[in-house]
């Protein structure tokens, strides 16, 4: 609760990955949970025999959040386990076809996280095209992408290009500084102040999440200055 506080105060409005049973107490603060869990990263829904366990997650978050009033529930690819791409792309369109009437139907939108996979080694969903054409192919306004701007920057993607470009596939953004993950500001590689004003210029009404590694020992003063640096 203390921690839920220091973040409202701050002017934070969400504190993601919670799950329902610390939602009461986020809402007492005034905060939302801005992306809902489901299931773990490495077995996931590039693989039809994990579907039935991994929807069902899925779909029990889609409801939760839609009760709590929320906007988004994740999903993650999985990993690849010597399975080609495309052959992991067609079964998660498979996937997320199956839920997506449900999450049309709560308004909830389901959003796939791009993560990078020298980290998560392994991992499918790690590059913008394969994200992009799994958006289009699944079709649906309620199936979107988690884009995290560090994750994509290891995979040496252009974050700010694709922003620009690929903004109505993205439906909720994840920070970090490249390579360290850590702090946003100029000790890392990536220009947030620019990158953000891009989001703002897209038009996208939703969250930027920040999950960043502070390094400074005031991890709290990090969080502050990350919040000034996005506020664009």
């Amino acid at each position: 609760s203390g921690f839920a506080a220091a973040w409202a105060e701050m002017g934070l409005k969400s504190i993601e990955l919670t799950t329902p049973d610390q939602w009461p107490t986020l809402k007492k603060h005034g905060l939302i949970c801005a992306m809902a869990p489901s299931h773990g990263i490495a077995k996931g829904i590039n693989r039809l025999e994990n579907h039935d366990e991994c929807l069902a997650k899925v779909r029990q978050s889609i409801d939760d959040t839609a009760a709590a009033g929320f906007p988004n529930v994740i999903t993650l690819s999985g990993n690849r386990e010597g399975m080609d791409d495309e052959e992991g792309l067609a079964n998660c369109v498979i996937g997320l076809k199956k839920i997506a009437p449900h999450a049309e139907k709560k308004k909830v939108t389901v959003c796939l996280e791009l993560l990078n996979s020298i980290n998560h080694k392994d991992y499918m969903a790690d590059s913008t095209g394969w994200c992009v054409e799994l958006v289009r192919k699944v079709g649906s306004p309620r199936v979107k992408v988690l884009y995290d701007i560090y994750h994509a920057a290891m995979m040496k993607e252009d974050p700010l290009a694709d922003i620009q470009k690929h903004h109505d596939c993205w439906g909720h953004y994840h920070t970090g500084g490249c390579p360290g993950r850590n702090e946003i500001d100029e000790t890392q590689e990536l220009d947030y102040p620019k990158l953000m004003r891009a989001i703002a210029d897209s038009g996208f009404a939703g969250y930027v999440g920040q999950e960043f590694i502070p390094k400074r020992p005031d991890a709290l003063k990090s969080l502050q200055q990350a919040v000034t640096i996005c506020d664009v």
